[in-house]
């Protein structure tokens, strides 16, 4: 049933694509109390909460679960015909460095789409987390590789292949914002609360002095994505890291994934009594 969902949805036009992903957000929005509660209370925290953006946050929402199937089931050389890249000199020089290139892309606007932009130039291998469901599990792992792009598991073994990566000089892409395990994280503020951040990018950066790269595919609705690079020229600590995500978010706020739980403590971790200044 979800793989003939998904295989419907990428034999349709991004517009369409698009329409129906926010059609289907909104009224996610307004049928769930507690996914509308979690979208306004994180809005809230970071100051940015308005009825437009609300609304704008839902719609897009929404879009980023339907588009889903569009940008994994198509050829990475057809997605680039609809990615605008206003600047692309500071992944040419990363790349002309040849240390290797960390990029750190949030849940913010088409996320899927940088990696899959810069596999179209040289190999990337995209640390992910296994989705619970059985059969959205089985159709990612089959899609989400395509010729230069690679992913790993948010495991042991998926953090060795992220270093041997790095030290081959190649590219490698985390999403930073996703909360760790216990042992794998320091509280960090993000938007003035406390959230548990990943150090594995510190951890990276240090081991093979990688340069790291904050990245965002902005979603422009029915035509397609324009992507975003940032680099940063500090150690990535978790408050160095949120302080730059807050920076691209208040971008385009309405594209974040509000309704993540980005501030839920793992099991195990200890209180957030000793947030990085």
């Amino acid at each position: 049933m979800l793989a003939a969902l998904m295989g419907w949805l990428s034999g349709r036009s991004l517009a369409t694509v698009h329409r129906l992903g926010a059609v289907l957000g909104v009224a996610a929005y307004w049928g769930s109390p507690g996914y509308r509660r979690k979208i306004v209370a994180n809005l809230s925290q970071a100051g940015l909460d308005t009825p437009r953006t609300r609304r704008a946050a839902a719609r897009h929402a929404g879009m980023l679960a339907t588009e889903s199937a569009h940008v994994w089931l198509h050829p990475i050389d057809r997605l680039s015909a609809r990615v605008e890249v206003p600047d692309w000199s500071l992944v040419e020089k990363a790349h002309a460095d040849q240390r290797g290139i960390l990029f750190l892309t949030p849940h913010l606007g088409a996320f899927e789409v940088t990696a899959r932009r810069f596999a179209r130039e040289a190999p990337i291998t995209v640390l992910y987390k296994p989705p619970r469901h059985a059969g959205l599990r089985a159709l990612v792992e089959r899609a989400r590789p395509h010729g230069n792009l690679r992913t790993a598991p948010a495991t042991l073994s998926g953090v060795r292949a992220l270093l041997k990566a790095l030290r081959r000089g190649e590219a490698v892409g985390i999403l930073p914002d996703q909360v760790p395990g216990e042992g794998e994280g320091a509280w960090a503020p993000f938007f003035g609360r406390p959230a548990f951040t990943m150090t594995l990018p510190e951890r990276l950066a240090r081991a093979t002095g990688c340069t790291v790269l904050l990245a965002a595919g902005e979603r422009i609705p029915g035509r397609g994505w324009r992507l975003h690079f940032d680099a940063l020229d500090e150690p990535p600590t978790p408050a160095v890291v949120n302080a730059a995500m807050e920076r691209l978010i208040e971008r385009f706020p309405e594209q974040y994934l509000w309704s993540y739980n980005r501030y839920k403590r793992p099991a195990g971790a200890p209180a957030p009594g000793a947030a990085a200044p």
